[in-house]
């Protein structure tokens, strides 16, 4: 039988600020050392706030606010007037209140779309601490610098319908949120972690919502989106009923298993929270729209339509430079030294930076801008402008660029000493295509008996000879000349 997937997505990231959620310990929940009393060990970053000591108060934090309110205003949303927190009750070693402070019925931002995905809901919330169950056998270790850290919610409408439009999305929503500087978004460090509810049925109607956890890459979403409608298929077409639950994501085997039957939210049993106070954004002047746009830089929405409109380049060197933001900012310093008006030779270094200079960077397994060496935006510019008054070919410009990425150098310099400087001579190129020529009558003959195919022979002959350095369109006019 033929099914359709409904798919809804909710993503939290991990927010960039210097302190925690309601307190002021320090927002560093990575662990980048074990050693007792090393500035990131586990239980550094703590307090008796974010540990849930009795008689404890929070106090929101006002930069956490901002950025949310922020991403609201990029997607398009709506921002709340009124707003309050939340305690949700559940009970797990990772969360040491006994609650996890969140917002339940009125979330700072409702509404909005991104990549043509309709957005539910985003709301701010604390982190949970780190469990790790690798250590001793029989016990598991719980690192509290994590818990209280910031974290955005994203919840979107039920509306994505294959893995492929999932996997767009959160994607679009991680370059957004590096773009604006809300959230590093590192899926591998846990600083973004997507978590997938997906429903099949064979008709319009919605069919029992599962939701899958533990997914840590892009890919790894896709992946579970695929085995799930495979696995709830497989079930319905035998008769079964899919279960309502949560389902974890094995890397390692490729599959979902059963974790916990799915909760619903009365379940968690919401009630707001008594300690922090309930805010009206309306009366607050810097929480406004007004303010907060001034603060946000340009989108990679607005940043595509920048490059279509003024630059005119491929779909694909576009889509390069908003997901390679140092290679994006390359292209544009570049841009900047030919001109914004001569519309061809910026295309032209287009070319060569998306095709060639990403090639070189791949082979030397480096990041931009260290695969890059020695280049610098100059360079690129003096080459586009060598190649557009005729000093060199294609070809020339490839082997310099190479020689600048491996030992540095100007382009001009180098292309004088390698003999790179196109050989524009007519009488000179004239008597090369001529030896040619005399040395190849059978080649001649097929020519003029109408196998046109044979002069790429001659032009490639040519070039050999001149290393490269022959122009290329002049080498062509004179071979055709001196064959008729």
């Amino acid at each position: 039988m033929s099914y359709k997937a409904t798919i809804g997505l909710e993503i939290h990231a991990e927010l960039k600020t210097k302190s925690k959620m309601f307190c002021p310990c320090a927002n560093e929940p990575i662990e980048s050392s074990t050693e007792i009393g090393s500035k990131n060990a586990p239980n550094q970053h703590v307090c008796p706030i974010c540990m849930g000591h009795p008689g404890t108060l929070p106090v929101v934090n006002k930069a956490a606010v901002k950025k949310v309110l922020s991403v609201g205003l990029a997607l398009g949303s709506t921002l709340a007037d009124f707003t309050e927190f939340d305690r949700k009750n559940y009970f797990y070693p990772d969360i040491p209140k006994g609650y996890q402070i969140s917002q339940y019925k009125y979330p700072l931002v409702s509404g909005g779309s991104l990549a043509g995905v309709g957005i539910t809901r985003i709301h701010l919330e604390e982190d949970t601490a780190r469990s790790s169950h690798d250590g001793p056998v029989g016990k598991s270790l719980v690192d509290f610098n994590r818990a209280g850290v910031p974290l955005m919610e994203l919840v979107t409408e039920p509306v994505i319908h294959s893995a492929e439009e999932a996997m767009k999305f959160a994607q679009e929503l991680q370059i957004l949120l590096q773009y604006m500087d809300i959230s590093d978004a590192n899926m591998e460090k846990g600083q973004m972690r997507v978590e997938v509810n997906i429903s099949i049925s064979d008709t319009e109607t919605f069919g029992t919502k599962v939701e899958v956890k533990n997914i840590n890459s892009f890919k790894a979403a896709g992946k579970a989106i695929e085995c799930e409608f495979a696995r709830q298929s497989a079930l319905l077409d035998t008769g079964e009923k899919v279960k309502q639950e949560t389902r974890g994501w094995d890397e390692n085997k490729q599959i979902t298993f059963s974790q916990r039957s799915k909760e619903n939210s009365d379940d968690y049993r919401y009630f707001p929270d008594p300690d922090i106070p309930k805010f009206k954004l309306s009366e607050l002047p810097e929480f406004s729209a007004e303010e907060l746009r001034k603060n946000i830089p340009e989108t990679p929405t607005q940043k595509r339509e920048r490059y279509a409109k003024d630059y005119g380049l491929k779909p694909e060197d576009v889509e390069n430079y908003i997901f390679n933001r140092e290679l994006g900012g390359f292209f544009e310093e570049v841009a900047g030294l030919l001109g914004t008006n001569d519309a061809e030779a910026i295309k032209l270094a287009s070319n060569y930076i998306s095709s060639d200079l990403t090639g070189l960077a791949k082979a030397s397994n480096l990041p931009f801008p260290e695969a890059f060496g020695h280049l610098e935006p100059q360079s690129i510019a003096d080459l586009i402008h060598m190649i557009k008054k005729g000093q060199i070919s294609s070809r020339g410009a490839k082997d310099i660029l190479k020689i600048i990425h491996e030992k540095g150098g100007k382009p001009e310099e180098i292309a004088q000493k390698e003999g790179f400087i196109q050989k524009s001579d007519p009488e000179e190129l004239k008597k090369i295509i001529q030896e040619i020529m005399d040395a190849n009558p059978a080649v001649v003959a097929d020519y003029k008996s109408g196998k046109e195919s044979v002069f790429q022979f001659f032009i490639g002959q040519a070039m050999k000879i001149t290393k490269g350095a022959g122009n290329p369109e002049m080498i062509k006019q004179i071979t055709l000349e001196l064959l008729k």
